[in-house]
């Protein structure tokens, strides 16, 4: 059978994605799951956190949140059985590519996927949803009547924190990156309490976030990265710069920042301590490049998925592309021309 694999370019080139052979072992063992793909998303691959850990490979696997049916376990398998529908999470070291027609992945990595929640959905969704759910519940601590600022509300990771947070009565704050996301964001259901445009040299986010919330500042900010440089691209200027999502949290706030390269100075550090607040890193890799809250981690899946099936989190849909395009799709996704695809099989 054949998988997807990235073969890292030297220094600066960019990395080749191949159509590789490949095979698993006859014998099943311990608690590995055979798993027959039905879908997979795709994500950008962090080819320098792979390093930080220690993976070096000439062939990476591509394609790591898997949607399928369970076809064979080990002998040592105890929550699943032959036919069961399952999604998960490949972990960093998985040797296995998620574009694979059948996978072997242990069965801690996975969870019960339910009947009327489609393939194609769950596997698009599922990062998102794990992202969301670390920020809100595992870093910010979120409880009903917090106040939250999401910034750049209508991308994928957005939306999944606005839903989760109007879910559980957190007052929502957003920005818009244009009319068309502008006018998206504010026809959602449940409503966000105000949607703050940033486009076309809008007001100062500041002075708006200070006005909704009697001058006190918002609980708990999630960003989708950090405006640093003024020689940034037009998208990157969008985004709000760190002394101003500072300067939007309150007293006691949190700030959960998907910016790995994050530099804050003397006077950052001395506002951040004057309003006794915290800054957290989100990086939803932990839970699988550490087994330490594996419970916790397979709680969280859970809980994604049966709020998925509910309807109380509801992504964008994603169009599916078949699997003779996830090479060229793969490569626009590492390119950041789009954030994420999905693979049917």
């Amino acid at each position: 059978m054949k998988g997807l694999y990235c073969r890292a370019g030297a220094g600066d080139a960019e990395p080749k994605f191949v159509i590789q052979e490949t095979s698993l072992p006859e014998v099943l063992s311990g608690n590995l799951v055979r798993v027959q793909v039905k879908a997979c998303g795709l994500s950008p691959l962090d080819l320098k956190l792979l390093a930080d850990v220690g993976i070096q490979r000439d062939l990476i696997p591509v394609g790591r949140e898997v949607a399928g049916v369970v076809q064979q376990v080990g002998n040592k398998v105890s929550f699943f059985q032959p036919e069961d529908e399952v999604v998960g999470i490949l972990p960093l070291d998985s040797p296995c590519s998620g574009l694979c027609d059948v996978i072997d992945i242990d069965e801690h990595y996975l969870v019960q996927k339910p009947e009327k929640l489609s393939s194609v959905c769950v596997a698009a969704a599922l990062r998102d949803g794990l992202c969301a759910y670390t920020a809100l519940h595992t870093h910010a601590r979120m409880a009903a009547g917090h106040t939250l600022l999401v910034t750049d509300g209508a991308s994928s990771f957005g939306l999944m924190c606005i839903q989760l947070a109007c879910y559980h009565g957190v007052k929502v704050l957003t920005t818009s990156h244009s009319p068309q996301k502008h006018t998206f964001l504010e026809q959602l259901r449940p409503s966000v309490a105000k949607v703050i445009p940033v486009y076309d040299g809008s007001p100062d986010l500041l002075s708006v976030v200070l006005e909704e919330t009697g001058g006190l500042g918002v609980d708990i900010v999630i960003d989708s990265g950090v405006h640093l440089h003024e020689e940034a691209s037009e998208e990157a200027k969008l985004l709000p710069h760190k002394h101003d999502i500072i300067s939007v949290l309150g007293v006691g706030g949190h700030w959960v920042t998907s910016h790995k390269d994050l530099q804050l100075d003397p006077p950052d550090c001395r506002l951040l301590h004057l309003k006794s607040a915290s800054l957290t890193f989100l990086n939803p890799e932990v839970w699988t490049a550490s087994s330490s809250q594996q419970g916790r981690y397979l709680h969280i899946l859970k809980d994604i998925v049966d709020k998925m099936s509910t309807g109380v989190l509801r992504p964008q849909p994603e169009e599916a592309v078949p699997l003779y395009e996830a090479t060229v799709a793969m490569e626009t996704v590492q390119r950041h021309q789009k954030t994420k695809a999905v693979v049917q099989l």
